[in-house]
């Protein structure tokens, strides 16, 4: 008998997650996972996720039980030991004796038939093992190594949200990187949401910003509304920085695709003209897709050279980064990281960063940002930018919050812990987000 539809493709997904830089949530999304029936998407879903959440917790899992290192396996047989090792300790709804069928079979199809026995007596070792309170542990975690190892993250990474936040506050980010994240829309048209409740979806009020709707029940990507494109999904951190950019006559998005703050700017600049540059023109074929507001206009250009004339009125430079504010939603950047690649895209933000800054009309202001928790890549980039040329200067973020709140767009209560000196930044656990960061820069007037 053949592996389950679910657990093939979970098996199929995380090989390639090995093997290249693909990011699971596309993979989850691709066509060839979209002819699985809506249960078995649910539970491939949770698998691969699940996985990638846990992995070094699982493989000390499989290091305990087997006779050889995890380290020392062939790919496709460790990766059918975590799915098994998952499935036991982590779904208690999925039979043992189903989860380690499922996981030998699959070794046999992926042409690993003379590690099956091995397979499944590992997990048979496994699967006698009392079940953890696993995020109870990470709560638990009173020193740094014991909450990375708890909580399934690379020490380092780890040591350096305790220097920058403290230990409570990386224990927050480290308990919400492991939980599954909530899904937020942005709702521009008011008459969605009656038409979606309709459509058997259950929605909350945005706990940090009023344009955005939190899912309770449902699947918003079945919706028509969805289809049509009047609402997007967007993660409540981002659709702050984009309300951040203000409003402008001419707005250019450097770094735009998938598009959402594009898209947000363009609703709430309707008269503006928005230029939205993309660096690959492929992304840029899906921003045309998913943007539908007649006044952005996009561009294929590498943010670090614009092919434009400066003039414009706002810009946002959301720029590539890290990506640790949003491990929660991406667990396959923990383990891909090295703390060299800070200093890498430091470099290429900094690049970006002084690019967009030519763009810039006298007075006008730009909104750098980034969904990584890192100073490398935040304060660091800001600084060397502003020290090369005095005709910038920072704005105190707190002001843009007070115009935010007092136009209702910001109804996040704390207000003071949204900044971090004159930035504004949201702390996964902390707020009800991913981890951003923004800084508002300006051209002096002449």
């Amino acid at each position: 008998m053949p592996a389950s539809p679910a657990r093939r493709a979970a098996f199929e997904i995380l090989l390639r997650l090995e093997r290249d830089e693909s990011y699971a949530s596309e993979l989850l999304h691709s066509q060839r996972a979209a002819v699985l029936s809506p249960a078995d998407h649910g539970l491939a879903t949770e698998i691969v996720m699940g996985v990638l959440r846990w992995r070094s917790v699982i493989d000390d899992q499989i290091d305990a039980a087997s006779s050889q290192k995890p380290s020392r396996l062939d790919v496709e047989v460790l990766v059918a030991l975590r799915l098994g090792v998952y499935q036991l300790l982590f779904l208690s709804r999925v039979p043992a004796r189903a989860a380690i069928f499922e996981s030998v079979e699959l070794a046999k199809f992926a042409k690993k038939r003379s590690a099956a026995a091995f397979v499944n007596a590992v997990l048979r070792k496994v699967a006698k093992v009392d079940r953890q309170n696993f995020q109870g542990e990470i709560e638990q975690s009173t020193e740094l190594r014991e909450l990375a190892r708890r909580s399934a993250h690379q020490e380092w990474l780890v040591s350096k949200w305790v220097q920058s936040y403290g230990f409570e506050a990386a224990r927050q980010i480290c308990i919400y990187n492991q939980t599954v994240p909530s899904t937020a829309i942005h709702v521009g048209d008011r008459d969605v949401e009656s038409e979606i409740a309709g459509e058997k979806i259950r929605i909350a009020p945005g706990q940090l910003v009023s344009s955005a709707r939190r899912i309770l029940d449902g699947d918003i990507t079945a919706t028509r509304t969805y289809r049509e494109r009047r609402l997007s999904i967007q993660d409540e951190g981002s659709q702050l920085i984009a309300l951040l950019a203000g409003n402008g006559e001419r707005i250019l998005d450097c770094c735009a695709a998938p598009g959402g703050k594009t898209s947000l700017m363009a609703e709430r600049n309707p008269q503006a003209t928005v230029v939205a540059s993309e660096l690959h023109a492929h992304r840029a074929r899906l921003l045309r897709r998913l943007v539908w507001q007649p006044n952005v206009r996009v561009i294929v250009a590498d943010a670090r050279q614009l092919p434009l004339q400066c003039g414009f009125d706002r810009v946002l430079a959301d720029v590539p980064c890290s990506g640790t504010g949003t491990l929660a939603r991406n667990p396959e950047i923990k383990w891909r990281l090295r703390a060299e690649d800070l200093n890498d895209l430091q470099a290429r933000q900094i690049a970006i960063l002084r690019s967009a800054l030519a763009q810039l009309r006298p007075g006008g202001r730009l909104v750098y940002s980034t969904c990584s928790l890192e100073r490398e890549e935040n304060e660091a980039v800001v600084e060397a930018a502003l020290s090369e040329n005095s005709e910038f200067a920072i704005v105190e973020c707190r002001g843009e919050l007070e115009r935010l709140q007092k136009s209702s767009d910001l109804v996040w209560q704390d207000f003071d812990s949204l900044l971090s000196g004159p930035y504004v930044r949201t702390v996964p656990g902390v707020h009800p987000c991913d981890g951003f960061f923004a800084a508002i820069l300006e051209r002096r007037k002449i």
